[in-house]
């Protein structure tokens, strides 16, 4: 976020990815905390409402789960900056079915690819995109040399199995 030209490509690949995907959304939701930057400047890009979800509803208040205006029935992309196991992000999806929202779709900024998540979003019926990967990660470390090819498989194992590792 510090960094303006960074913020506008990831801004900008997420206006292409979800007007190539959800032409027909109507409201930018982010997932409480990380998201809701990028959710916010996705939005105003997008002239569309923002809203964002928090990983619980507050202890006080309202107890809100989610803040902004939103409708049942309005078609909703979910912004996430991080996928890695997918359990926040789907319980953002969650929280926001529960409310009466139509879930498009979620779009991240990035994955680990962990099989964990795939099935999570599988089994939950949510589609989900990214605009990086663990692969692609590994392979531009590796041409620009920053990762040498003999340590390609201890970092592919890693992400087969992180909990060994202490994820």
């Amino acid at each position: 976020m510090s960094f303006p030209h960074v913020r506008n490509v990831v801004c900008d690949g997420f206006v292409e990815l979800i007007k190539a995907k959800y032409p027909d959304v109507e409201v930018v939701a982010g997932v409480a905390t990380g998201a809701i930057a990028h959710g916010m400047l996705v939005a105003d890009r997008m002239s569309l409402p923002f809203i964002y979800v928090r990983s619980a509803p507050k202890s006080h208040g309202l107890s809100n789960q989610i803040e902004g205006d939103y409708k049942p029935g309005q078609k909703v992309v979910v912004i996430e900056d991080l996928i890695s196991t997918g359990m926040s992000s789907l319980a953002a999806v969650e929280a926001l079915k529960n409310a009466g929202c139509n879930v498009l779709g979620l779009v991240a900024i990035f994955t680990y690819q962990f099989n964990q998540a795939t099935q999570g979003f599988s089994k939950a019926g949510v589609e989900f995109s990214t605009l990086s990967n663990y692969t692609e990660l590994i392979e531009t470390a590796i041409e620009s040399g920053y990762v040498k090819p003999d340590q390609l498989e201890l970092l592919n194992s890693w992400r087969e199995n992180p909990e060994v590792w202490g994820e």
